[in-house]
């Protein structure tokens, strides 16, 4: 019992720590290499931007966001206030949804929601005390930390595996194992 509860703080404590750094703070390198993809994000609907924020000044009180895809990407810029909810999801190289009102000759946040990965078919979503019951209870996993590897260095899950996102979209199902039927099991530190 004792060890069940010591595993269990031990992923408490580092989840706490996974979710504060983040996957999406990552290494100039890994950043160049995301920015084609990240600059094709997100398209412009009406009174919403949506896709990579470029920058945020607390001091001008903006936030500039890339929309669109391709060569028709432009960056966009939206003033933020007292009243704007959400203002914490706007973190630079962060996918945020901004909905805005326009005042003026300005446009003006009024929520700024994290964009989150849809999941794809097939693939569902675990909270941490499913993952921790797995863990304390031996199941047959293949755990994979998918943030950086320096994150991963710092400080990862018991058991997990290295395996960053641009290593998996570079080397696809090699990285994983051969056992089809093991359940696979990713985690990152933030919204993806």
């Amino acid at each position: 019992m004792q060890k069940k509860l010591k595993l269990f703080f031990v992923l408490q404590l580092t989840l706490l720590m996974l979710f504060t750094w983040g996957c999406g703070k990552q290494t100039a390198e890994v950043k160049q290499a995301a920015q084609p993809a990240k600059a094709a994000a997100e398209t412009k609907s009406e009174n919403v931007f949506k896709g990579p924020v470029v920058g945020k000044s607390n001091k001008a009180k903006t936030i500039s966001i890339t929309v669109g895809k391709g060569d028709t990407a432009k960056t966009m810029m939206v003033r933020f206030d007292e009243n704007t909810k959400g203002v914490e999801y706007a973190a630079k190289g962060e996918a945020a949804i901004i909905q805005w009102e326009q005042r003026g000759e300005d446009k003006f946040a009024t929520v700024i929601k994290p964009k989150l990965a849809k999941l794809p078919e097939g693939v569902t979503e675990i909270q941490t005390e499913e993952l921790y019951e797995l863990m304390a209870n031996g199941a047959d996993l293949f755990l994979v930390d998918a943030r950086p590897k320096s994150r991963y260095d710092q400080a990862h899950l018991p058991g997990a595996v290295s395996i960053p996102v641009p290593k998996l979209k570079e080397k696809k199902a090699s990285v994983l194992p051969d056992d089809k039927d093991k359940l696979l099991v990713f985690y990152c530190g933030g919204y993806t």
